[in-house]
């Protein structure tokens, strides 16, 4: 697929280069200048994707914050998921010359604790154990490697409950001395439009379910009692307005 040659890019202070733009004007917004709680200066943010962390990702550039991006997601099911998701981030993350941690993909140990939890409707338990996980392996990380704020992309989109991923962030910070989670609303100031327009610039990836084999399962549900095709994997993309052969899981 053919991606933007010169997308447009936040640049610090929040402004964009008219000449830049090939492909999506974005929705003018008067960014305000970001800081991190108590005047630290580094920030280790759990990324999930790149279409959530589009926006959050060029917010935090603009207003100068030193950050590293931290993508821990062992939920993704299945594999091929996982890795379109992550090379993605990746691409968007070396454009603006961002740090980026690959941790491990540690799927057995994902399974084993969402044992019994197999049926929880979205937003529900299963989901607190996956945030908690999460979390807490990006807090971790944080403390050994000199961080005091940590921060997820999560809480942009819509379909998730913000204060369940607030909770579960101030409780994995909690587990680590001198810890602090950032639980800065991304969606506000019309930060939940922007990550779509973002999204459709950059010709993002676009997942069709939240991200584990559970979600998918009863996306594809969905899909069958509504009479659409199951979910493929591999074939929407933002702005793109055309598919690509998939695989249907």
């Amino acid at each position: 697929m053919d991606r933007p040659k010169d997308p447009i890019a936040a640049v610090a202070g929040g402004g964009v280069d008219e000449k830049r733009m090939n492909l999506h004007d974005l929705t003018p917004i008067d960014r305000p200048t970001l800081s991190l709680p108590d005047g630290h200066t580094r920030l280790l943010l759990h990324s999930c994707c790149a279409p959530c962390s589009g926006e959050v990702m060029e917010a935090i550039t603009a207003s100068g914050i030193d950050y590293t991006i931290f993508f821990y997601n062992p939920n993704i099911h299945p594999v091929k998921e996982y890795e379109l998701r992550k090379q993605e981030n990746i691409r968007f993350a070396e454009k603006h010359g961002v740090p980026f941690v690959d941790a491990d993909y540690d799927t057995d140990n994902w399974f084993s604790r969402a044992r019994g939890m197999e049926n929880e409707p979205e937003r529900g338990i299963r989901c607190t154990m996956c945030f908690d996980m999460r979390f807490v392996r990006t807090a971790l990380y944080a403390h050994e490697n000199g961080f005091a704020v940590i921060s997820s992309s999560l809480g942009i989109s819509r379909w998730k409950d913000m204060n369940q991923i607030n909770d579960c962030g101030h409780r994995a910070a909690a587990h680590y001395p001198g810890i602090q989670y950032w639980d800065y609303n991304w969606r506000k100031g019309g930060g939940a439009a922007r990550m779509v327009e973002i999204s459709k610039r950059e010709q993002f990836y676009q997942q069709e379910y939240c991200g584990c084999v559970y979600s998918l399962r009863d996306a594809n549900r969905h899909r069958r009692e509504t009479g659409r095709e199951r979910i493929k994997l591999g074939v929407l993309y933002y702005g793109d307005g055309t598919s690509r052969q998939g695989d249907a899981d």
